[in-house]
Formats: structure tokens, C-alpha cells, sequence
């Protein structure tokens, strides 16, 4: 018999992975009754023991074991695999647990560090802690905080979730010299939607994309979330930025002029473009609405500036071309009247299509741009709920 440990290291095909949020996997956190892995006493080298605890970022390294941390005095980070998903307002906590020899060094000397990948290798400071001391940065001043729920836990709680928290996060730990990385993905629930303004398709460059968005109540779609709106179904034949600085759009009905009609479907991607000249539409995302939206009853048809002022009396402002996505998709709004939106277009949303209201495919129809001051139609009003801000919420963290 040996007196310590026995640990095969193994290649990622081989691995079974055992979830880091079993207890019993903790020195100084695990239930009565659980020994911890690093107690384990086996022979060798004749009757080995393969343990595996989790994939580490660093392909070449292969598989390491927290008993590793023990011998070397390293720390280990270890996160959620998957993603992490909330919607806008809400509260998530981004799961980090880090372990380490605490005999040989003291905790106050531990930094745990957030920071969210922007692009590749571009990195925002979010929070920050070195023993007692606590730093958010930016936006996330007071919506941030530590969970710290038991040794080792550098969980962050965030709350108030707004569209741009959206993203990749790194938690870092550091222990003197030695650190260790774990990555969270956030993601929301929400919904796409293209978006062109009166002057016409491809008109925007990508600054002008992203602020498009903003003013709708949106933000510019990702990849991933194009391509998600892409398997449920959404087919959209006009190219259009992506938050990386990428062109795309999604085909579910390849057809001529639309994706070439002997292609298979997919989403269309036209690479990386020049930001500053060169011009296409926008895909936009938003996110739960903190309010309603609605269709204002009126005695007749108004004109734009007579449907600001209904909304405006009614305690109200005319809907963004978002939030009218967003309570289509979430609240699941369905109107056949059109009606004014706040970027002057003409839509309405239709959650179960029938005869005479819109076609035979459920989405939020638009009718155009039309002339301001003499064209009628009805509006689309949106009430805050309790006079709050727009993405301001609270409530329980939520966990994964």
C-alpha cells in the first residue's frame, strides 16, 4: 500500500466527467459521512484507479485531479459546464468554485477576479476581490456581488440583468504565482428581430447597426443567437450585422434570389466586414419586457403625432419596434389592427395566424414607413410596470 494517492491521468475521449458541484468532492465542504477524493488510499501500480474530475482549459494538459492542487499547491478553478440563462431584469448567480492547499497559504491572499470577453482577447473588468476588499467596475457597480457560500466558492451574483450583460465571463483565481481560469457563458431568453430603418435596406454600417438596435430596444444578435432563431424556424432573406462585426442571415426556405434554391438550408455568413463603409440591414435581440405592450383603443385612426400624444395621455409612450417583439414572442401578444410604432413603421403581431391576419406563419407583420402626418392607423402603446425604469427587476438569484 501507498501512502498517498494513486490518480491515472487519461486523454478527453476516455473521460467520464463527474459534476464539480458534488460536495463530496470538497476538502472543508463536504457532508458527513463523504470522504474527500484526495483521501482515497489505493495500491500501486498494480490495481490503479482512473479518477476524473472535470475537462481543464488547457487541451494539452489532458485531465487533472484536485489532488493535484494538494502535492503542488496550485488552485484549480472549476465552472458550470453549458451556459448559465436568465432573461433581462432578472437575477443569476455565474457558478465558480476554486480549491487550493488553504494549510499553506492564507485566504486573504486569494484574488478572485470576473472580467467578460468582449472579443478575442479583449477583456472588461467586472469584479474584483482580494481578501476582505470588493470592487465592481463600470455598469456592474451595485448589481455585483460574491455568493461566498462555503470555502472556495467564487460564485458572482448578478442582478438586475440588463441585454449588454449578455456574453462570456472568466473567473480567475490567483494564489500568489499560481492562477487558474474557468469560462460562463450568459445567455437570455428573448427573441431576434431584423431590423431596417425608413431610409431602406442597406442602409447601416455597423455603428449605425448598433445604435439602431439600441434605439429599439435591443441589442445587436450574436452568432449563437441568430443561428438559435435560425432552428426555430426564422428565414430571412436580407443580410444583416451581427454583434462580432459579422454579416449573416438565416434560410429555412432556400428559394431563388434568397439563398440560391438548390443550397441546403442554414445560416448564410459573409464574414467579417468593413465597420465603417460598408452597408447592410441589422439583427437585433431583446429580451423580457419589464411592462406591456398594447393596442390603444381609439373613436378613429391617427395621425403619428396625434398616436405620441394617446399614448402620452394614456400614461404611456409609443412602442419600440423590440418591445413589440418581445410581447409578441413572450407575452404572446396577437392583434390584427395595425398600428403606429415609435420608429414610424406600421406592424402588428400575429401569434395565431387565420384567414384575413397575416398569412398563414405566426411573426410581427410591417407594413412600411409611411407618411407621417397624413397617413391613419392605430398605435401600439408601452406601459412600464409600476412607473419602474426598463430592465430593472430583482427577485431570488436564480441557480443552475
Amino acid at each position: 500500500m501507498v501512502a498517498g494517492p494513486c490518480v491515472t491521468l487519461v486523454s478527453p475521449q476516455r473521460v467520464t466527467v463527474v459534476p464539480w458541484w458534488h460536495r463530496q468532492l470538497w476538502d472543508g465542504g463536504r457532508s458527513p459521512g463523504h470522504r474527500s477524493l484526495c483521501d482515497i488510499r489505493v495500491p500501486c501500480p498494480s490495481q490503479r484507479v482512473t479518477v476524473v474530475l472535470w475537462w481543464h482549459r488547457h487541451p494539452q494538459d489532458g485531465v487533472r485531479s484536485l489532488c493535484d492542487s494538494r502535492d503542488s499547491g496550485a488552485v484549480v478553478v472549476q465552472t458550470a459546464p453549458g451556459k448559465v440563462v436568465t432573461h433581462r431584469g432578472g437575477t443569476i448567480i455565474l457558478p465558480c468554485r476554486y480549491h487550493y492547499d488553504i494549510s499553506a497559504h492564507d485566504p486573504a491572499e486569494i484574488r478572485l477576479k470576473w472580467t467578460k470577453v468582449t472579443e478575442p482577447m479583449t477583456f472588461v473588468d467586472v469584479f474584483v476581490a482580494l481578501g476582505k476588499a470588493r470592487r465592481a467596475f463600470g455598469p456592474y457597480r451595485g448589481r455585483t456581488a460574491l455568493q461566498e457560500d462555503g470555502v472556495g466558492d467564487a460564485s458572482l451574483i448578478i442582478r438586475n440583468v440588463t441585454l449588454q450583460d449578455y456574453g462570456r465571463y472568466e473567473c480567475e483565481v490567483t494564489n500568489e504565482l499560481e492562477d487558474d481560469t474557468g469560462v460562463v457563458k450568459l445567455d437570455l431568453e428573448g427573441v431576434i428581430f431584423p431590423y431596417h430603418p425608413r431610409l431602406g435596406r442597406y442602409t447601416l454600417n455597423f455603428h449605425e447597426a448598433e445604435r439602431a438596435c439600441r434605439e429599439q430596444d435591443g441589442i445587436l444578435a450574436s452568432h449563437d443567437q441568430l443561428h438559435q432563431a435560425w432552428l426555430e424556424g426564422l428565414d430571412w432573406c436580407n443580410a444583416g450585422w451581427l454583434q462580432d462585426g459579422s454579416v449573416q442571415y438565416p434560410i429555412s426556405r432556400p428559394r431563388e434570389r434568397c439563398g440560391r434554391k438548390d443550397t441546403p438550408v442554414g445560416v448564410r455568413n459573409y464574414g467579417f466586414r468593413h465597420k465603417e463603409s460598408e452597408h447592410y440591414d441589422a439583427f437585433c435581440f431583446t429580451s423580457n419586457l419589464n411592462g406591456k405592450v398594447y393596442f390603444l383603443k381609439t373613436f378613429r385612426k391617427l395621425s403619428y403625432p396625434e398616436a405620441v400624444q394617446a399614448c402620452k395621455n394614456n400614461g404611456a409612450a409609443v412602442a419600440k419596434v423590440g418591445q413589440l417583439y418581445a410581447a409578441w414572442k413572450i407575452q404572446l401578444l396577437d392583434r390584427c389592427e395595425a398600428g403606429w410604432l415609435e420608429d414610424g413603421s406600421i406592424r402588428y403581431p400575429i401569434v395565431n395566424p387565420r384567414a384575413r391576419c397575416g398569412g398563414r406563419e405566426p411573426g410581427v407583420r410591417n407594413l412600411g414607413f409611411p407618411d407621417k402626418k397624413y397617413k391613419l392607423f392605430g398605435v401600439y402603446c408601452f406601459q412600464k410596470a409600476g412607473g419602474g425604469e426598463l430592465g430593472v427587476g430583482g427577485g431570488s438569484p436564480k441557480r443552475v
